[in-house]
């Protein structure tokens, strides 16, 4: 007997010996699943939400069985504002809206069009202008000069792109 009581107590130690490692296994497993689970929710939780926020609203939509209608603009030569003395800036560009009626709206107020890109355009400094960062960011701040009424309470133009043909400073 005294021979069968210590391998039933050998056997108890062993199971417990072995059951901490299975159990710590466990448990670190499934706080492995959990911590994945809750970090792939989180990235299709945001990354679905930007998604959405940058989808065109349908306001903004455009046609695409239509082909957009392209505007040249006459070249603009303005004085830059001075860092390394005198600079200036010649650029032509074309802008991209979505149909003839955008189109109109700009050649009616094309006086108003012109006066405010040369305001913006004499507003920039040649380093901020020369990098592609700067010319992108550049075309976005034209898209806004037209984001904003000719007229109190007006229209205001849907401008889809623009588009570089030439650019020199000088």
């Amino acid at each position: 007997m005294a021979t069968a009581a210590p391998k039933a107590g050998a056997k108890g130690s062993a199971d417990t010996a072995t059951g901490k490692p299975k159990s710590r296994l466990l448990i670190i497993l499934i706080v492995l699943v959990l911590a994945l689970g809750a970090g792939g929710a989180g990235a299709w939780y945001f990354l679905g939400h930007k998604a959405e926020s940058h989808a065109p609203k349908a306001a903004d939509a455009v046609d695409l069985s239509k082909p957009p209608v392209f505007l040249p603009m006459e070249a603009f030569t303005v004085n830059l504002q001075g860092e390394n003395g005198e600079q200036f800036l010649q650029t032509s560009f074309t802008l991209q809206v979505p149909n003839q009626a955008q189109l109109d709206l700009i050649k009616l107020y094309m006086p108003h069009v012109r006066s405010r890109l040369l305001l913006l355009l004499s507003g920039k400094k040649a380093s901020e202008i020369l990098s592609v960062e700067g010319k992108n960011k550049l075309s976005e701040e034209i898209i806004a000069v037209f984001k904003q009424p000719f007229t109190p309470q007006g229209q205001t133009v849907n401008v889809t792109n623009v588009l570089f043909t030439s650019f020199v400073v000088q």
